[in-house]
């Protein structure tokens, strides 16, 4: 993997790998476990599936078994000493963009904007096969152009201070949480979307401009995603350009070494 090609901007489909099927088939168990059906077919209230689902993504994030699918995963990607922020679950419901208390999981922003390194490697892996409407879009023209927006407002200290809920993916509800992201009506410019099978390793710069795409399939999506960081890179200043991060702090010093 050319991690400067990543860092110019460049998003690649590494396709599936052993490691990331065992991955998805781990976390598909565990996620019916929880759920006690067909997981894109749940049908729970907003309420309750939330609170299983938080089950599943304190343990995922946590738990050393799921840190060491990490390893795997990275293991032939050839990285030195490095860490990672470890496995988040995303959820996206049929229709979700309706509900208020989920316009966050939707909001076009950076990775970078939550006080990441600009070294930072997204890696993004779908449970399922999924169609390029039920994914999210890149706007590559924004890559290296800054986008007005509210970065300024995430600070890493104040996001922590209570507690790691907010660390472990929308655990918290919007109105007791601050997340950064355009300002409305910006120009997003062309926007690049992708299909993809269970299993694929997507991984982009986290300082792409990318946001999750609405969809109305009657099915919910879920996916896997971590963030890892060379540290050699990030010592030397390699790393993806910041144009207009202003958040504050360094999430690199809770990573997983």
């Amino acid at each position: 993997m050319n991690r400067d090609a990543i860092y110019a901007g460049e998003v690649m489909n590494l396709g599936p790998t052993e490691a990331s099927r065992r991955l998805v088939a781990g976390v598909t168990t565990r996620l019916t476990d929880v759920l006690g059906a067909s997981p894109r077919d749940v049908r729970l209230s907003d309420d309750e599936l939330f609170r299983r689902v938080g089950i599943l993504r304190r343990e995922l994030y946590l738990d050393r078994h799921w840190h060491d699918a990490i390893r795997d995963v990275l293991a032939p990607h050839g990285f030195g000493a490095y860490a990672f922020d470890p496995l988040r679950l995303r959820v996206v419901l049929s229709d979700g963009h309706d509900k208020p208390a989920a316009a966050p999981v939707y909001y076009p922003h950076r990775d970078t904007w939550y006080a990441h390194p600009q070294a930072l490697i997204a890696w993004w892996i779908p449970l399922d096969d999924l169609a390029d409407h039920e994914t999210f879009v890149f706007y590559p023209e924004r890559f290296a152009q800054a986008v007005p927006n509210d970065s300024e407002i995430f600070d890493y200290d104040d996001w922590v201070r209570d507690g790691w809920e907010l660390k472990i993916g929308w655990q918290v509800p919007a109105e007791r949480a601050r997340y950064p992201h355009a300002a409305a009506g910006v120009d997003r410019g062309r926007a690049v979307g992708f299909a993809c099978r269970s299993g694929d390793n997507v991984v982009f710069a986290g300082a792409q401009f990318h946001a999750t795409k609405p969809q109305s399939t009657g099915r919910t999506r879920f996916s896997l995603d971590f963030r890892v960081v060379d540290l050699d890179d990030h010592a030397s200043g390699r790393g993806a350009p910041n144009v207009d991060n202003r958040s504050r702090g360094s999430a690199l010093r809770d990573y997983v070494r």
